[in-house]
């Protein structure tokens, strides 16, 4: 067994590397963009935005409902794009997190101290039925972002390893993690995008949303390990 790193406490509770949560379920929704856009929403110049086609760029929206996790049972979203450290080789390729609103305390607590996320706390519902899960993100006491898709059966797990890039208060930051993604993509026409008001949704529609995702993965009952976030 891997040793532990211990970072601290935090209420009291322990907080140890590498994280593992043992089960969340988990959509991923990719959609090409405008890279002056994308690199718009970057709040500093440690990283630099993939231009993953003649002037665009890939947005990429991650919806985390942890089931068993250290941190707790939450939901999350992150709102990112791929990207790099500014200069680093093409081979580089990462996510941005710019925003990751999760709706419980001592998470966003443990993720702004210890990992260098941007976490707020916000109103973050889920709805299953037997065939399509929904997720809405609230922002000042409005939806901002709402999303609907079909429950597909987990195909094929595959262990996905990659490092999210972020900024808190003006430091940038660096965070590896290994996470299993099912390989089951929904029809993206079956997938429905709403954008409500407020900031969040603003800068949604400054990326050109909604419109229909390049792709959508669905999964449930998957893991992660996460690694102690470090500054850039």
């Amino acid at each position: 067994m891997a040793s532990l790193t211990h970072w601290g406490t935090i209420d009291g509770r322990e907080i140890t590397f590498p994280m593992t949560v043992d089960s969340f379920n988990g959509a991923t929704l990719g959609f090409t963009v405008p890279l002056d856009a994308a690199t718009n929403l970057l709040p500093g110049e440690a990283f630099e935005v993939i231009e993953t086609a003649p002037s665009m760029a890939q947005f990429i929206i991650s919806i985390c409902d942890y089931r068993e996790n250290p941190w707790g049972d939450y939901n999350e979203f992150n709102l990112g794009f791929l990207a790099r450290p500014a200069g680093a080789s093409a081979d580089v390729v990462g996510s941005f997190i710019y925003r990751m609103p999760v709706d419980q305390e001592f998470t966003c607590e443990a993720g702004n101290k210890v990992m260098g996320f941007p976490k707020v706390v916000t109103r973050i519902d889920a709805e299953y039925t037997d065939d399509r899960v929904s997720f809405q993100l609230w922002d000042q006491g409005e939806v901002a972002l709402g999303v609907a898709l079909p429950r597909v059966p987990n195909g094929a797990i595959n262990q996905v390893e990659s490092t999210s890039y972020s900024y808190l208060d003006g430091v940038a930051f660096a965070t590896s993690l290994a996470m299993e993604m099912s390989s089951s993509a929904t029809d993206a026409a079956d997938v429905e995008l709403t954008i409500g008001s407020g900031p969040i949704a603003d800068e949604l529609r400054s990326l050109g949303l909604p419109t229909v995702p390049d792709f959508c993965m669905w999964g449930e009952g998957l893991s992660a390990t996460f690694q102690m976030g470090e500054r850039v």
